[in-house]
């Protein structure tokens, strides 16, 4: 209980921090058990969410402010001509749902409340290369796959036998 409350404080911090004039940015690194770098960037905005930032504040987060701390503002952080860009296309909006910037999209309740999976990053542009995001998606998986059989690799499940 105490780790919440000061996971609470923390939040409204980082939010009144903000609210005063201090710049907050996005990054995430692998200091956390069972993380990969960046694999937990979409988290990183939802937590700045919860701590009270408006969606378009988290966006700001996430491209311009980062591009002031790093210096690089007159380059990258915001969509400008003579600055390079990168992007991902989705077909929902992440201002509802951040969720939807994950690449397998989120979880969603239907009006005749069914479960379906919505959004999800459509393309990738990087460095003016359009990349179809589904497509890499299967090409990863492929990849784990064709591995997995080779050092005949099994996960373990519960109540299953092996």
């Amino acid at each position: 209980m105490q780790w919440k409350k000061n996971f609470q404080l923390w939040m409204t911090f980082v939010n009144e921090y903000k609210n005063r004039g201090g710049r907050v940015t996005v990054g995430t690194d692998s200091g956390f058990i069972y993380q990969l770098y960046g694999f937990a960037y979409v988290r990183e905005l939802e937590l700045l969410r919860e701590a009270g930032f408006h969606p378009l504040e988290v966006i700001r987060a996430a491209t311009l402010d980062g591009a002031e701390a790093l210096g690089w503002a007159d380059k990258i952080g915001s969509v400008q001509i003579g600055k390079l860009a990168d992007f991902v296309i989705v077909e929902e909006n992440p201002l509802v749902n951040l969720k939807v910037l994950y690449g397998t999209g989120a979880i969603k309740l239907t009006e005749d409340n069914k479960v379906v999976r919505v959004g999800g990053v459509k393309y990738t542009i990087k460095d003016g290369i359009i990349y179809d995001a589904k497509r890499l998606l299967a090409d990863v998986k492929k990849m784990v796959d064709k591995e997995k059989a080779k050092t005949n690799w099994k996960l373990k499940q519960p109540g299953i036998k092996q």
